[in-house]
């Protein structure tokens, strides 16, 4: 089945932290040590309330379950790309990116997504953003 995409709601909260603390928790573990993910895996509530509701996000669904998540900040620059472990190789990233890009071109953002100008891509992101047609130019 194809993702579903679709703007951010807020009652999407618990569902995209869930989303992003078990993707770092379990797919990051394998290029980071203990420490690294235990600082990155904290998550303040409130943050995370204010910061999905004042950027454009996106989640994409798969069987209606929120599969992952994207946003983009006023500038173009992608903060925030995370598919749920159980989802990964679903099309979810893809599909999300998609509706990043269709966005960006009708909001007339700066310029195609490129990786050097708009990606702090970690370790496991940067074989499969090589791989993404809009990434070509540039390294991650």
């Amino acid at each position: 089945m194809q993702p579903v995409i679709r703007r951010y709601e807020a009652a999407d909260l618990d569902a995209v932290i869930s989303v992003f603390l078990r993707s770092v928790r379990g797919v990051a573990s394998r290029d980071y040590d203990a420490g690294q993910i235990a600082a990155w895996a904290q998550v303040d509530r409130d943050v995370w309330s204010r910061r999905r509701l004042d950027r454009p996000t996106w989640v994409g669904l798969i069987d209606g379950v929120i599969a992952g998540f994207i946003d983009l900040e006023s500038s173009g620059h992608i903060d925030m790309l995370f598919v749920d472990p159980a989802s990964q190789r679903r099309g979810v990233a893809s599909a999300l990116l998609d509706a990043v890009e269709n966005a960006a071109r009708v909001q007339r953002a700066r310029g195609p997504l490129h990786r050097r100008q708009h990606y702090r891509a970690a370790v496991l992101r940067k074989a499969w953003l090589s791989g993404h047609p809009f990434a070509s130019g540039g390294t991650a």
